[in-house]
C-alpha cells in the first residue's frame, strides 16, 4: 500500500514496520529505496529475496545523520570526514572499514560497508523514526528486481513489488540516479561508481586526488550497481551518436518489420514512422538524470522492442548518466 510519507502516522508505521523486521519502500533523492533494518539478517534476507539479488552482493546503509556512522563503521579516515561535512545529506555512499559484530549480511560478508545519509525529508524523517525504535541504519537497495530499471515514483515501487508492500510516497526523486559511491578503505578516495556528484567536486571537498578503482593495488570492495551490465530496461538498449542515430532511423524508412523502437536523444531527428517513440533528451545532465529512469520505464510499458539512445557527452557531469546506459546497453 502506498502512503503518504509527509504524514507523521505513515512515518510511524513504516519505522514499526522496520522494527518488525518488515520491508517498506522508501523515497530518496537519488531513487526509491528497498529498506530493511540493517542489523538484522533475517530482514536484510528478504530484500535479497525479493529483488531476486545475490546475497554476496552488499547493500547500502542509510543513516539519519553523522552519529549514525559510528554504529557500522570502525574507523573513518580523515578525508571521508570532510567528504561527509560536505555532501551529507545528500547523494553520496561511503565505503568505510565495517565493525566486525554489526551489518554482515547487509555488507556481503565483507569487511567494509556503504553508509549514506540521504536528503530526502521523508527518508530523514523515517531514519530518525526508525532510530527512536531501535533501528539505528536501514539497508535500502533499489526498489526493483536485481539488474532492472530503478524506481523514481512509490507507483514504480507498487508495480514491482505489488500492493502488500507498505511504500512511502515522497514524489518524484529530485536526482534521479543512484548515488556517487567513494571507497575510502585504501587510505585515498577512489570512485566505485560515478552519480550527481561529480570528481571534480570529490577532489576539491576531500583535498585528495580521486583514484579509479583499478589505479591501486589493493582490490576494491564490491559495491551496488557496478556489475558491468545494471539498470536494463526490457527492450534492448543500444548507444549511438546523433548522425548514426538518423542514419539508422533514414536506412529503416519505414519499413520496421513490425518492430516498434523508442529514441531517446538531444539531437533533433527526422523520425520517418509512427512507430518510432521519440523523446528528447535535456541539454542539461542533471535534468537527464532526474528523468531517464522514468523514460525508460515509460518505454518499456510502450512495449517497445528496441530504444536508441544518443550517447551522452563526455564531461564529468554526464558521467553517472553514461554510466547507467553503458550499462543498461551491455545487458
Amino acid at each position: 500500500m502506498i502512503l503518504d510519507g509527509r504524514d507523521p502516522a505513515s512515518v510511524r508505521a513504516a519505522a514499526q514496520a522496520l522494527r518488525g523486521g518488515e520491508l517498506v519502500g522508501l523515497p530518496t533523492e537519488t531513487v526509491y529505496g528497498l529498506g530493511a533494518d540493517a542489523v538484522t539478517d533475517t530482514a536484510v534476507a528478504k530484500i535479497f529475496a525479493a529483488k531476486g539479488r545475490p546475497s554476496d552482493h552488499p547493500l547500502i546503509v542509510h543513516v539519519a545523520d553523522a552519529s549514525g556512522v559510528d554504529h557500522f563503521a570502525r574507523e573513518v579516515p580523515a578525508f571521508a570526514h570532510k567528504l561527509m561535512q560536505v555532501y551529507w545529506p545528500g547523494p553520496l555512499t561511503l565505503i568505510l572499514p565495517r565493525r566486525p559484530e554489526v551489518g554482515a549480511a547487509a555488507a556481503g560478508g565483507q569487511d567494509s560497508i556503504g553508509l549514506r545519509c540521504p536528503a530526502h525529508p521523508v527518508a530523514h524523517a523515517l531514519l530518525l523514526a526508525a532510530r527512536e525504535q531501535g533501528v539505528h541504519g536501514v539497508a535500502a537497495p533499489s526498489a526493483n528486481q536485481f539488474g532492472r530499471v530503478s524506481p523514481t515514483t512509490a507507483a514504480h515501487v507498487q508495480g514491482e513489488f505489488g500492493e502488500s508492500l507498505l511504500i512511502l510516497d515522497g514524489g518524484p526523486c529530485d536526482v534521479g540516479i543512484e548515488s556517487t559511491i567513494i571507497d575510502c578503505t585504501r587510505g585515498a578516495p577512489v570512485l566505485l561508481r560515478p552519480g550527481h556528484i561529480t570528481r571534480e567536486q570529490i577532489e576539491a571537498s576531500s583535498g585528495q586526488r580521486l583514484r579509479d578503482k583499478d589505479e591501486l593495488a589493493a582490490p576494491s570492495p564490491r559495491a551496488s550497481g557496478t556489475l558491468e551490465a545494471h539498470y536494463a530496461p526490457k527492450a534492448k538498449l543500444r548507444l549511438m551518436d546523433g548522425k548514426a542515430l538518423q542514419t539508422a532511423l533514414d536506412v529503416l524508412g519505414k519499413d520496421f518489420n513490425g518492430a516498434t523502437i523508442a529514441v531517446y536523444a538531444r539531437s533533433l531527428l527526422r523520425v520517418p514512422s509512427p512507430k518510432v517513440s521519440y523523446r528528447r533528451m535535456p541539454d542539461d545532465a542533471a535534468a537527464t538524470a532526474q528523468q531517464l529512469f522514468a523514460v525508460l520505464r515509460d518505454f518499456d510499458a510502450q512495449g517497445v522492442n528496441l530504444i536508441w539512445v544518443e550517447t551522452p557527452p563526455g564531461s564529468s557531469d554526464w558521467e553517472g548518466v553514461r554510466d547507467r546506459l553503458q550499462r543498461a546497453a551491455a545487458s
